[in-house]
């Protein structure tokens, strides 16, 4: 069973930084693209960041220059390392990745979310 597990975040003060982790564990073949999403109750769901599997990227204009991306593709790994944080950028977030399993069709996976909160 393919599974998406979340670490990385927690409390920071604004200007600080926190990386987050997101790996996927299971019969996995391959991964296509890996995305960053964070939700702020009563608000929507919103894309932070993408990386494809060639590793291009591409950012919401709100944490550009901030927030990096990356993935290891040998450790079916992301992370999402997010410098100079404001309270704005407290929120639930989210990891999402477009596997290939070894057998069957691919789907689209959710890590649980992971809580990060930034004080002022």
């Amino acid at each position: 069973q393919v599974q998406l597990k979340e670490s990385g975040g927690g409390l920071a003060q604004a200007g600080g930084s926190l990386r987050l982790s997101c790996a996927a564990s299971g019969p996995i073949y391959s991964i296509n693209n890996m995305e960053w999403y964070r939700q702020v109750p009563g608000k929507q769901r919103e894309l932070v960041a993408a990386i494809s599997n060639g590793g291009s990227s591409t950012y919401a204009d709100s944490v550009k220059g901030r927030f990096a991306i990356s993935r290891d593709n040998a450790q079916n790994t992301m992370y999402l390392q997010m410098n100079s944080l404001k309270p704005e950028d407290t929120a639930i977030y989210y990891c999402n990745m477009r596997i290939y399993p070894i057998r069957g069709v691919s789907a689209t996976y959710w890590g649980q979310g992971t809580q990060v909160t930034v004080s002022s």
